[in-house]
Order: C-alpha cells, then structure tokens, then sequence
C-alpha cells in the first residue's frame, strides 16, 4: 500500500483530477497491490472540479478543512497530518502562482503549508501547468530550478493547444506520464516493500 497525497492548484488542468485518481488505482492495483489517495485543493482549484466527482473512497481537503480539524492544544494539525501520512506528494497541476509560492517559502494555505512541511526524504512530484506566456516567462525556470535543488521531482511540461486556444509549452504532462513515473518511484524507492 502506497499514500499518495494529491495537491490539486487554480489551473484548468485539475480537470484531469478524476482522470489521474482512476488511472493511479488502476495502475497500481496492475502492477502491484493499491494505493490509498487523498486530495488537497486550493481554493481557485475547487472552480475546476468538486468532491462529488471523484471516488468515494477518495478524500478531497482545503483550507476551511484545516481550520475546522483544529479547536484547541493538542487537536491534530491537518498539514502536518497529511505529512505524516503520505508516502508520495504530488501536485498535479502546478499553476504559476502556488510555484512562486512554493519557491518562496510560503505558506498562505493548506496545500503550501504541507510542501512546506514535508519531509523531503520523500518523493515530492510537481507537475507545472500554466499558458505558455507564463512558462516562458524568466522567473518560471527561476523557481522550478529552486523547487529541483531541494530534490523536488518536476515534470516537464508538454507542448500543444491550451484551453484558451494559444499553442505552446506549458500544458501538464499527460495523465499516463505522470502515473507511470510514479510507478517508476515506487520501485526505485522500494516501495513494494511495504505490501504494495
């Protein structure tokens, strides 16, 4: 069994959501046991897809999420729960905004206080998503090369027709990549041992 943590950002490229979890647990129960999602949205992410639309086994999280898990002393902090609990963290899609906040250190919200907390013995995958304006502007490689220094996984990018019509780098990687190279990272971690 595998933890994989989900954090979905405000690109329309979380419409693949459904897609990606579908995919991993199909995947995942070919190549070896399952895995177990669990997902964190921001708050401009849940404008491209809602909990009624994935799994019911699948819990979907954001920031009222956090705020309404903690009362008092000694209540679990749910950024660092979730932490705790994933095995991988992937982010899929990385808009432009949450990468800059990510390679600045911020932590405005849950899906940043988790990367901000996490443990970075453990496989952190981001998979960048925004128009091609965006990518190529200067600071996008900036931050992506600070995300890789502290052993961030990132996925390339791809290039093809973007929703708003412009043509050019900046799409997500496609589903089948991204489940197949966390597929990868579970053998070269030696995830199998732990009853995958």
């Amino acid at each position: 069994m595998v933890n994989i943590l989900i954090g979905c950002t405000g690109s329309v490229a979380t419409i693949k959501l459904p897609l990606l979890i579908d995919t991993l647990k199909i995947q995942f129960k070919s190549n070896y046991n399952k895995c177990d999602i669990q997902v964190i949205t921001t708050n401009c992410a849940k404008h491209f897809c809602s909990a009624n639309e994935l799994p019911s086994d699948t819990k979907m999280f954001d920031d009222s999420s956090e705020w309404t898990m903690w009362q008092k002393r000694g209540d679990p902090v749910l950024h660092i729960e979730l932490g705790k609990w994933a095995d991988i963290f992937l982010i899929a899609p990385l808009d432009a905004n949450s990468l800059a906040k990510l390679a600045n250190g911020l932590c405005d919200n849950l899906l940043t206080c988790t990367a901000r907390a996490w443990d970075i013995s453990k496989p952190l995958i981001v998979c960048p998503a925004m128009n091609t304006r965006m990518y190529n502007h200067p600071i996008t490689d900036v931050h992506l090369k600070v995300l890789a220094s502290w052993g961030y996984h990132i996925m390339p990018v791809i290039e093809k027709t973007l929703m708003c019509g412009d043509v050019g780098a900046g799409a997500m990687a496609e589903v089948n990549t991204i489940v197949n190279y966390l597929i990868n990272i579970c053998v070269t971690k030696k995830f199998e041992n732990k009853n995958l």
